[in-house]
């Protein structure tokens, strides 16, 4: 029971001990950045890549052996219990505004940037997704189940497990930026990559993922959900980083 209030009282000190945020946004560059995160995520429209049939006998060894040891028959279970994770982690960023709910400046630069990393995530799984035909697991063991003959040949990447790294990623960027000196730093990015992690794994065990698919996933979200709050991210003068978007693109200083 003490250790419980005393995770509270840390959680209270990290929601309401700090005010100004480390990040905000720029109109120039986000209308740049937000540019070309609607051109990933409608770019998916224009590719497609559908089979002829549906897999009647698919020989399971000619499967890379990396993925072979990991393939198994579908489970309805474990494939909502990942859905579901995904839709708990997609809110799990919030968490880093703790202490600026009131801070207009700070709500907005948060929704820019989150909806300019999720289109990304979203664009880039998706058109590859639509660009690559590969038969999830479960189509080699018994074909495809009921209510899936629609989506059993986009196997890769897996895209819950991208949102959910993104939404890992985000939350571990931004929160550890707004509150560096916040014990509550490492429990908490633990945990949300932990239930990443978790999603990942619920994806392969439901034989809706190779373990290449989560893994190419993982490393989409991640690469967005870090590298958008870095775009955003207030420059101080002893920064040795400086980007910028200029007429010409995107304009990358480094000062040694």
């Amino acid at each position: 029971m003490k250790k419980l209030s005393l995770f509270f009282c840390l959680l209270t000190v990290a929601f309401y001990g700090y005010a100004e945020s480390a990040f905000t946004y720029d109109m120039t560059k986000d209308i740049a950045i937000g540019s070309l995160a609607l051109g990933v995520f409608v770019s998916p429209f224009f590719v497609s890549n559908v089979p002829e049939q549906a897999p009647t006998a698919l020989d399971k060894n000619r499967v890379n052996a990396f993925d072979r040891s990991l393939m198994f028959p579908y489970n309805k279970p474990l494939d909502l219990i990942s859905d579901f994770g995904v839709y708990g982690l997609l809110a799990l960023p919030a968490l880093s505004l703790a202490g600026n709910f009131t801070d207009k400046d700070a709500l907005l630069t948060y929704s820019i940037m989150y909806a300019e990393a999720v289109l990304l995530t979203f664009g880039t799984k998706e058109l590859l997704k639509n660009a690559i035909i590969r038969c999830r697991p479960y189509t080699y063991a018994g074909g495809v189940p009921a209510g899936l003959e629609d989506d059993y040949y986009n196997s890769f990447p897996s895209g819950s497990t991208s949102l959910a790294f993104l939404s890992a990623s985000f939350l571990s960027a931004t929160f550890s930026a707004e509150h560096p000196d916040s014990p509550l730093n490492a429990p908490i990015i633990a945990g949300a990559y932990a239930l990443a992690v978790g999603v990942a794994a619920c994806r392969i065990f439901s034989g809706s993922h190779f373990f290449t698919d989560v893994l190419a996933g993982a490393a989409i979200g991640s690469l967005y959900g870090w590298a958008i709050p870095l775009l955003h991210k207030k420059q101080r003068a002893d920064n040795n980083v400086s980007i910028s978007i200029a007429g010409t693109g995107v304009v990358v200083s480094i000062r040694f």
